[in-house]
C-alpha cells in the first residue's frame, strides 16, 4: 500500500505538492500513477511515471501546470500541481501501475495499492 499526503486548501492560482510513499518495497522498481477522484465523478489518471522515471505523462487537463517526479532517496513520487484551478478539486491518489501509457489507459493498468488518498481543494 502507499500513503499519499501534501493536500490541503489552496486559492486559484496556487501550488501544492503531493507526495506518494512507500514503506518496505523500494518504489523506484515501479512506475507509478497519480489519479484523482472529483465528487459524483469516476476516479481518472492525472499523471504517470516510468520506472526508471524517462517516460511521463499528463492529462491534456494538467499539461503544463503539473509535474511528476521521483525522490529515490525519499523513496517517493511527487506531483507538483502550479496554477491551481477549482476544477483540480478532488481526492488525489496514487498506486503502482503496471505500465505508464497513454492517461486513459491508466485505469486499466493500475494494480490494488489504492491508499486513503488526499484531498485537494481549490477554492477563493
Amino acid at each position: 500500500q502507499l500513503v499519499e499526503s501534501g493536500g490541503g486548501l489552496v486559492q486559484p492560482g496556487g501550488s501544492l505538492r503531493l507526495s506518494c510513499a512507500a514503506s518496505g518495497f523500494t518504489l523506484d522498481l515501479y512506475a507509478i500513477g497519480w489519479f484523482r477522484q472529483a465528487p459524483g465523478k469516476e476516479r481518472e489518471g492525472v499523471s504517470c511515471i516510468s520506472s526508471s522515471g524517462v517516460t511521463t505523462n499528463y492529462a491534456d487537463s494538467v499539461k503544463g501546470r503539473f509535474t511528476i517526479s521521483r525522490d529515490s532517496a525519499k523513496n517517493t513520487a511527487d506531483l507538483q500541481m502550479n496554477s491551481l484551478k477549482p476544477e483540480d478539486t478532488a481526492v488525489y491518489y496514487c498506486t503502482a501501475i503496471e505500465l505508464c501509457g497513454p492517461i486513459p489507459t491508466m485505469m486499466y493498468y493500475a494494480i490494488d495499492w489504492w491508499g486513503e488518498g488526499t484531498l485537494v481543494t481549490v477554492s477563493s
